[in-house]
């Protein structure tokens, strides 16, 4: 992998794509001062001047001064597929140990049909759905609540990735990383851009899903998704299963969390597209309980 390549997986880790990066140096260059990156710099320059790599930003607590970094120097600063994407998945959104749960009032409108309730999801995230008339309109209503918590959900990276490798594949005309996956998920992949993870394509119980993230909500505590799509396919057949889904998620911090406040699906048929929307009102968290 050239420089070049490397830097730009670095740089994926950003939010700001000019930001600098800190490299410390080991190995066989202990006595090396850190140095700065300047990626707008590295992104102008944009050439390899021989052996001697890339000219980049002054070293970091020293006089300004323009390094060279070489080839072999730069690989020991490689960042590894697994660690962009950890950064990545560590970067979601979700619900600290202290969450206390909350009730809402949900609003369901489907066509011309509209539904009402009211959940609550509690401090451990288990989750009930009440006062829906309508049994479809419950089921549909308790997917979407399940959805909500178990996003919010904080596993460690290991737990849910231990038994998988990763490795860089290709990074497209938008900056988004290839990461693909190996071992125990074999087969699925990602793609990260801005240290969020935008391209999820897993295979789930016989299915292939692919999710596109469009734009995110970042709430200084971690993004979250705000408009997305989702496609799925038969794995063995490859045949989809389902029409194509557009989201628009609406988001509210209310005492400290981020809360969904609508839900907007918009799903490709073949006879006509349809649109369904869940509003969450009137939202309250609940007292923690007394210990």
């Amino acid at each position: 992998m050239d420089i070049a390549r490397q830097l730009f997986h670095c740089r994926a880790l950003f939010s700001d794509p000019t930001a600098p990066l800190i490299i410390r140096w080991g190995g066989q260059y202990p006595d090396l001062q850190p140095l700065e990156i300047d990626f707008s710099q590295l992104h102008s320059e944009q050439r390899e001047t021989g052996d001697l790599g890339y000219q980049v930003a002054h070293p970091v607590n020293r006089p300004k001064l323009e390094e060279t970094i070489n080839k072999e120097s730069f690989m020991t600063a490689n960042l590894s597929a697994r660690d962009l994407f950890r950064a990545a998945y560590e970067n979601r959104y979700t619900w600290d140990k202290n969450f206390p749960g909350y009730t809402a009032n949900v609003q369901l409108r489907t066509g011309d049909n509209v539904y009402t309730g009211k959940i609550r999801i509690n401090a451990d995230l288990s989750f009930d759905v009440m006062d829906v008339a309508d049994e479809e309109a419950k089921k549909a209503i308790h997917g979407q609540v399940w959805e909500i918590a178990v996003h919010r959900v904080r596993r460690p990276f290991e737990e849910t990735h231990g038994k998988n490798t990763f490795e860089y594949g290709e990074t497209d005309a938008t900056g988004a990383v290839e990461i693909l996956v190996g071992g125990k998920a074999e087969g699925d992949r990602y793609k990260v851009r801005n240290n969020e993870v935008c391209l999820v394509h897993r295979h789930i119980h016989g299915v292939v899903v692919t999710i596109n993230t469009f734009s995110t909500i970042d709430t200084g505590a971690g993004y979250l998704s705000h408009t997305y799509d989702s496609v799925y396919h038969d794995a063995k057949t490859g045949e989809p299963k389902g029409g194509r889904q557009e989201f628009e998620d609406s988001y509210e911090q209310i005492d400290g969390y981020w809360i969904m406040t609508r839900r907007l699906i918009k799903t490709e048929t073949d006879s006509k597209p349809t649109t369904t929307e869940f509003s969450f009102s009137k939202i309250a968290l609940l007292q923690p309980v007394a210990v």
